[in-house]
């Protein structure tokens, strides 16, 4: 099976329980794709859980699932040593960062002293933990959920976590006809969940980095990038544009779009494809600015003709 029939698999078979939102699927596996971790932000009840179950299923990766509470505490995530009596010696008891998927569910509503405990694990790859560096899983990957902040009990994440998420996905209502489906079928299966089918193996996943990896950006495409960044720096609407490494993910991702759109060559469509769930959550809008990060997006978007290639 082509890499591109086996993603379309995936993204068929996590539609069987997430209706109607195809393109935020095609999102969430090009963000994991591209070795980078998912922040989910919806209202509750939207299905982000669903879809963080259902990515760890069809990619077949081992996962924990960690409920974020204001008690919650950094030993709780990474791990603890503890005292054995009976050989006077410490053993090291690995926390739910020790695999290959981690879900953080409601990661906002966690103190930021606990938050933080993720930054070396999603950017490294590795944790520290009593002064010893142990190394994660590879792959290694965080599915993040949040409730939007103005809801009671939450910490925003500060603007180092969240540059730290190569993408923010928002899923949204569902459409109607795909909202009675659902409604239907919850009458039969009386809310039971069923782990999907792995669909990409180890193997599969290791093949779409590669491919990633090799795929070619043009001087044009880069000129374009570079027009795209700079667009965002010095806008009269825009406190705060997108840096270096908010660039580089651009790249990245439009690279995995492409991979995953059977081209070994980015086009100017790839980047815009990727860019409000790459650039949403790393713009700030200026004081003068009345949108929000999504409304900054748009306004982003309604400019690439006239700065494209």
């Amino acid at each position: 099976m082509q890499l591109q029939e086996t993603i379309d698999a995936a993204v068929a078979e996590v539609g069987t329980v997430l209706l109607g939102k195809e393109p935020q699927i095609r999102l969430a596996l090009c963000c994991l794709f591209a070795r980078g971790h998912l922040l989910i932000e919806d209202l509750p009840g939207m299905g982000k859980t669903t879809l963080s179950h259902a990515l760890a299923d069809v990619l077949g990766l081992s996962w924990n699932r960690v409920q974020f509470t204001s008690d919650l505490l950094p030993a709780d995530i990474l791990g603890v040593s503890v005292y054995n009596r009976n050989d006077a010696t410490f053993s090291f008891h690995p926390g739910p960062v020790f695999t290959q998927l981690l879900l953080a569910d409601e990661i906002n509503r966690t103190t930021p002293r606990t938050q933080s405990a993720l930054l070396e694990a999603m950017g490294e790859g590795q944790v520290t933990v009593e002064g010893e560096t142990r190394p994660l899983p590879d792959p290694f990957f965080v599915v993040a959920t949040q409730n939007p902040v103005h809801q009671s009990g939450t910490y925003p994440l500060p603007e180092s976590q969240l540059d730290r998420f190569l993408m923010r996905l928002e899923l949204g209502y569902p459409h109607p006809q795909a909202e009675r489906e659902m409604f239907l079928r919850e009458r039969s299966n009386r809310g039971e969940r069923k782990p999907l089918r792995q669909i990409i193996s180890q193997d599969q996943l290791l093949r779409i980095r590669e491919a990633v990896m090799q795929v070619h950006a043009s001087d044009n495409l880069v000129d374009y990038l570079q027009r795209l960044v700079a667009y965002t720096r010095n806008s009269p609407e825009f406190e705060v544009g997108l840096s270096p490494r908010g660039g580089l993910a651009l790249l990245d991702c439009a690279r995995t779009w492409a991979v995953m759109n059977s081209r070994g060559h980015i086009v100017p469509e790839d980047l815009q494809m990727v860019l409000p769930a790459v650039a949403g959550h790393r713009l700030v809008p200026s004081g003068d600015y009345a949108g929000d990060g999504a409304a900054l997006v748009t306004l982003l978007q309604r400019n690439v003709d006239v700065i494209r290639p």
